[in-house]
């Protein structure tokens, strides 16, 4: 895991409830709404929401498309529905209705709105809560600080060379939580290709620092490495990026433990 997201989520560690608003314990924090994006995305974190843009659907067409003394919907639903269908996905606030001549209220709106998605008259974009926003850790989230501090317990009784606090360079708990990402990400089954890793950590690391930390962490029991058998599926250039061995083809596959 990368440095920044690996600092948010142990921050999370500090509160009850590992729940903090993300506003005011997260101030000065760099880039913390596309860390906690991401994490989300992940399943790491979860966060307080609110909806970013309404687009109707086809059900909402159709009603739309009936005679209007046969309209399933009141008036200043109707209203509000047709609003919605002449765009291509807008936000609530820009929803702007007239009523008896008063603007809809907002309540009345988000009534409105949650009706129509119960209903499937439209599909819902949201985001994070830009005004009082929570963030969280999930299950899965707490799980993986409590995998990557055992691997960090493990690996500083073994190995002196394990993590490098005061360096730029991924330590081996991140290298580690880098090959999940990537096979999670590229659908790879646990049989992820080196080359995907050192696309993504050469630089920092040479390519010599990264086969040794390949090599550590199959020591440790964290992975096993494995050769590749159908080259036909890979370029020269992919192959090369494994690791050569004496005897056999090159070490070309990431396996987690």
């Amino acid at each position: 895991m990368e440095t920044l997201p690996l600092k948010f989520l142990l921050k999370l560690l500090d509160f009850p409830d590992y729940r903090a608003s993300l506003s005011r314990s997260f101030r000065g924090f760099k880039g913390k709404y596309e860390i906690c994006q991401d994490l989300g995305r992940d399943g790491l974190v979860d966060y307080t929401r609110e909806v970013a843009a309404v687009k109707i659907t086809p059900p909402g067409r159709a009603i739309l498309a009936m005679e209007s003394s046969r309209l399933p919907i009141s008036d200043t639903e109707g209203r509000v529905l047709q609003k919605i269908a002449k765009s291509n996905g807008i936000a609530p606030g820009k929803i702007a209705i007239q009523i008896d001549g008063r603007a809809l209220k907002v309540a009345k709106r988000d009534a409105i709105l949650q009706m129509f998605r119960e209903k499937g008259l439209i599909s819902v974009e949201t985001q994070i809560k830009r005004a009082n926003a929570e963030v969280w850790l999930t299950p899965r989230g707490l799980e993986c600080l409590q995998q990557l501090s055992a691997y960090f317990q493990s690996w500083r009784k073994s190995s002196p060379t394990t993590i490098s606090p005061a360096s730029n360079q991924p330590s081996d708990v991140e290298i580690l939580y880098t090959i999940r990402k990537l096979d999670k990400q590229l659908g790879t089954e646990n049989y992820l290709p080196i080359f995907h890793l050192r696309q993504k950590l050469q630089p920092p690391l040479s390519r010599t620092e990264l086969d040794r930390a390949l090599y550590r962490l199959e020591r440790n029991n964290q992975i096993e490495l494995s050769t590749l058998q159908e080259v036909r599926f890979y370029t020269p250039n992919q192959i090369d990026a494994g690791i050569p061995q004496d005897i056999g083809g090159p070490l070309f596959f990431i396996m987690m433990n």
